[in-house]
């Protein structure tokens, strides 16, 4: 426990200007980001007498070692520089509002060439058309089914379109009219671009106009006794009447409005938002977070708006529970007129009634799931740490794994989890090659060296990459025995570690190998420890044998170019990113060839005779399997080197 007046700065060295401050524990690691509308005035008050301090700001300054600030000009960049920098250190001791799930969106790519609607649950950009969020995926999967019969925008990966376009042959959807096929020319790319505005406008709520045009189309086409086109267009204005049904309409005065329901007890707060477009409910998010510091309902609403509207844009209403503490600052922050307000009477007071409803219903889950959690991990840490004789439950362990096909393509991983949850953010991958990929154990010691050498002396990056890197784990694991556990030691030894633990974990019964000990450590099979292990050891797995698959495709299409005169690896790379595959290679002309860099017409021509003149035998080989060291099989077509099946 530190003593906050040994890193207090001088009063008079602060500022009194707008600013936030960062206070950073001894390893340099921030732990707590606040704003302030007079830096000298608040950051004084966290020097106080430990006694009149509450409890978790108590916990804070002692668990600090430094502090820092940065000054800007208004109140409103202190509020979108604290938002940033909670986002990018993620501090222990900061409200940080964690979706109860992860929403899907459905969004159409307006910024592409070709516009592309996806169901996605990642950031988009500016320019995308974005609908939702959606509660359940299911619901929206059947409402792009059913849009696609009317509306067939592009719904295809980038991959996929440009493979069509270079085979002249469009994919599934473009055959049975979910698509309308632009990559082999369909439809112009104009033409496809009014079909995905068109797309986004029903969406958005103008239904009128669409299924008065498909019921007069449909008329005519039964005067004119056309029945087989009246019946498409009857059943396209049942699918658009079928979407139009899964949205009840709430607001009667087709209002656009986000309705932001909030609840709370002394440790949690959760918040639920109504995203109402045209009167109709068009998505549902939420969010839950821990209460680790002093914050009011009128902050935490504060921290919820600049969250919502600092990663989207706002509607014309905005109706919360409690108004925000800085009303101006949010207002400014969100950049255009938004009514914010409490609703006081008739429908959206009673709309924002059922939100509150439902923050209270999502708080109240969350509390039954996360004290269950929480039961069990801080018990798998607390047994673990008994087990290998620790000071303390390591709260940070690594865990690593290496992964090979016979010796070739070796990969390490480094898997992270934190308070016994996995942090992908700061997973790491490992290529091995030359003397340290000839057995496991010298890959485990090249692989355990350079890790603890990034710790040691972190390189010239940024300070959020060197902080994740040079942040010491508790514990680190390694997914072996008695042989990968004393190679790991050698590289502790040789690098003077001696403040990290060390242990790895055999598969033949799950024993726990410490090194020195003649005999492993085995734990009950009903351990919460055994399960956190596990669990540490399979993500490491995983992790090693995705990158080693990737890893391992590449190398087998590049080989079929290898003992090609005239053909190094520069070349090779530059082919197999223009066409993806070597099947694909073999069937362009000289000339398509030619349009990659560094490749002539004499050696097009050298290319394609060496090929083709294995295409036959090769062709012939119907396919073969090769097999990882950790008994996961593969099936590779000899023919491209594309892996068919795991």
């Amino acid at each position: 426990m530190a003593d906050p007046s040994t890193y207090r700065p001088a009063t008079g060295s602060i500022p009194t200007r707008p600013g936030v401050y960062r206070f950073r524990d001894e390893h340099g690691r921030v732990i707590y980001v606040g704003k302030a509308k007079n830096l000298r005035q608040r950051l004084s008050n966290y020097f106080q007498d430990l006694a009149v301090l509450h409890e978790r700001t108590r916990r804070m300054v002692t668990t600090a070692a430094s502090v820092e600030w940065t000054v800007v000009g208004t109140e409103v960049e202190a509020l979108t520089l604290e938002y940033t920098w909670i986002k990018e250190f993620d501090p222990r001791f900061n409200v940080k509002f964690r979706d109860d799930k992860s929403y899907p969106y459905l969004v159409l790519t307006m910024g592409e060439k070709v516009p592309r609607v996806q169901i996605t649950r990642r950031p988009r950009t500016k320019s995308d058309r974005v609908f939702g969020p959606y509660p359940q995926v299911g619901a929206i999967r059947e409402t792009l089914d059913l849009m696609l019969r009317v509306f067939p925008v592009r719904s295809c990966s980038a991959g996929v379109y440009r493979r069509a376009e270079r085979s002249g042959r469009p994919c599934l959807l473009g055959f049975i009219g979910k698509c309308a096929a632009p990559c082999v020319g369909d439809i112009s790319e104009a033409e496809h671009r009014r079909l995905a505005e068109q797309f986004a406008d029903f969406m958005a709520g103008n239904t009128a106009t669409y299924t008065r045009r498909i019921e007069k189309e449909m008329r005519e086409a039964a005067a004119a006794m056309d029945y087989e086109r009246a019946a498409g267009l009857r059943d396209d204005l049942q699918a658009l009447t079928t979407v139009m049904e899964k949205n009840s309409v709430v607001l009667s005065d087709a209002t656009d409005a986000d309705l932001v329901g909030f609840a709370q007890d002394e440790l949690e707060a959760s918040v639920q938002v109504f995203h109402v477009r045209g009167g109709r409910i068009r998505g549902q998010r939420g969010w839950t977070a821990e209460i680790l510091d002093t914050s009011t309902a009128a902050d935490l609403i504060e921290r919820a708006l600049t969250t919502l509207y600092t990663e989207g844009a706002a509607p014309k209403e905005v109706l919360v529970p409690v108004l925000p503490t800085h009303r101006d600052q949010v207002l400014e922050l969100i950049g255009r007129p938004v009514d914010l307000r409490i609703p006081q009477r008739g429908e959206k007071k009673d709309l924002l009634a059922t939100v509150t409803e439902n923050a209270l219903e999502a708080l109240r889950l969350h509390r039954l799931k996360r004290t269950g959690d929480i039961t069990a991990r801080t018990k798998a840490l607390e047994d673990l740490g008994e087990a290998l004789e620790l000071a303390e439950p390591p709260l940070r362990i690594e865990c690593f794994d290496i992964s090979h096909s016979h010796g070739t393509n070796v990969v390490g991983s480094q898997v992270v989890f934190e308070d016994g949850l996995p942090k992908k953010s700061e997973y790491r991958r490992y290529s091995v090659s030359g003397d340290a990929a000839r057995d496991d154990t010298a890959s485990m010691y090249d692989v355990i060296t350079r890790r603890l050498k990034h710790h040691l002396d972190p390189p010239e990056k940024t300070e959020e990459e060197s902080r994740r890197f040079a942040y010491p784990p508790s514990l680190i694991l390694v997914d072996g025995g008695a042989p990968q556990v004393a190679a790991a030691q050698r590289a502790f030894d040789e690098l003077g570690i001696t403040d990290i633990a060390l242990a790895g974990i055999a598969k033949r019964l799950e024993e726990i190998w410490v090194p020195g000990d003649e005999y492993p450590v085995i734990l009950p099979r009903t351990s919460e420890a055994l399960f956190l292990v596990q669990r540490l050891r399979d993500e490491a797995h995983r992790f090693a044998i995705t990158y080693h698959r990737s890893k391992r495709g590449r190398a087998m299409q590049a080989s079929a170019l290898d003992g090609i005169t005239g053909l190094g690896p520069a070349r090779r790379r530059s082919l197999l990113d223009r066409f993806v595959t070597v099947s694909a290679i073999r069937s362009a002309s000289e000339e398509e060839l030619q349009q990659v860099d560094g490749i002539g017409p004499a050696l097009a021509a050298q290319i394609l005779a060496a090929l083709r003149s294995e295409e036959a035998p090769e062709t012939d080989a119907a396919s073969a399997s090769a097999t990882d060291d950790d008994s996961l099989g593969v099936t590779v077509d000899m023919a491209t080197g594309e892996i068919l099946d795991t």
